[in-house]
């Protein structure tokens, strides 16, 4: 895989570190403004697939309000508003958190899991991130009469479906379906296939699955992420904007005139990817002067900044 140097890290004027990556910037009709490294070979596109397993879910009648659509779409902090927006997608089909298969973890949100640890709590598969998608798939199971305990199996009639809708979004067949962290199959796709798809969701027609899930991820980007999060606070900035990052450094999101971008950090760290989606985001265009405190992050040094890590990407 051809990667580029995509960030660097400065400590005191001296380039600490470097991280490699790919990226990709799309038009609204597709074409590509703007490539480093290969963007056509096939990545996991892990978290960042979510907002198309939920637009294939609300095609097979998945019906929930807008937050906890958002949140079928997110990998939540583990605050309350999160564990309890899980507990009524599963109420209003009528299970509980025991059916759940996502794996047991605790809060992704620090604050939250401490929270947790101080009342006593322990961690479990309701605390684990990706328990709104769990909960949203279980449900929609129901709604279809499906079996409930091979929901997460590559070949049950929802995972189909799923696959079905992913293959349309980004007009190509995943190369692997392997299985993500929480379980569920995780689809291998191109950075271009995963930023095609974005793209079509942002700015899907009224009547589509798709134009429900951007609109509740743009209304409630607290649900998509939760307190503090770089997602959420993204989402809240840039009008219009939908965006999810994922595991092992990768992120995609989309303006709502559908230019699209998708990012992947080669060594799969996260602290490259907000300093190189900003640059992304710049590149194709969208105002991103209230991301500024994002498109930075300090390095720490005694405590204080002595420097940061930023995109080194030149359109």
């Amino acid at each position: 895989m051809a990667h580029l140097v995509v960030a660097e890290v400065t400590r005191n004027g001296l380039v600490e570190s470097v991280h490699h990556g790919s990226a990709v910037v799309l038009s609204p009709r597709g074409d590509v403004v703007f490539a480093a490294g290969d963007v056509d070979v096939p990545v996991y596109g892990r978290s960042s697939n979510k907002p198309l397993q939920g637009a294939a879910m609300v095609g097979l009648g998945l019906d929930l309000a807008p937050p906890l659509l958002a949140l079928a779409v997110a990998s939540h902090s583990g605050e309350e508003m999160h564990l309890q927006g899980v507990r009524a997608i599963l109420d209003g089909v009528g299970l509980d958190e025991h059916s759940l298969q996502c794996v047991v973890a605790p809060p992704l949100g620090p604050e939250a899991a401490r929270s947790m640890w101080r009342a006593g709590g322990r961690a479990s598969r309701l605390t684990m991130n990706c328990s709104g998608k769990h909960a949203a798939m279980l449900a929609t199971c129901v709604r279809n009469g499906w079996d409930r305990d091979s929901y997460r199996l590559p070949d049950h009639p929802l995972q189909l479906r799923i696959s079905d809708v992913i293959c349309a979004l980004t007009e190509e067949t995943p190369s692997v379906i392997g299985v993500d962290g929480c379980g569920a199959p995780a689809h291998a796709l191109s950075l271009r296939g995963l930023a095609r798809a974005f793209s079509f969701i942002a700015c899907a027609e009224s009547a589509r699955a798709e134009h429900r899930v951007a609109t509740a991820m743009r209304a409630h980007p607290e649900m998509v992420g939760g307190t503090g999060r770089d997602v959420t606070e993204a989402m809240r900035r840039v009008p219009g904007l939908i965006a999810k990052d994922g595991a092992e450094g990768v992120y995609a999101a989309a303006l709502p005139d559908g230019r699209s971008v998708a990012l992947k950090i080669a060594d799969g760290s996260d602290r490259a990817r907000l300093p190189v989606l900003v640059r992304l985001l710049e590149i194709a265009g969208a105002d991103v002067a209230a991301l500024g405190d994002l498109a930075l992050p300090a390095t720490l040094g005694g405590g204080e900044p002595v420097g940061s890590v930023r995109c080194v990407l030149i359109a």
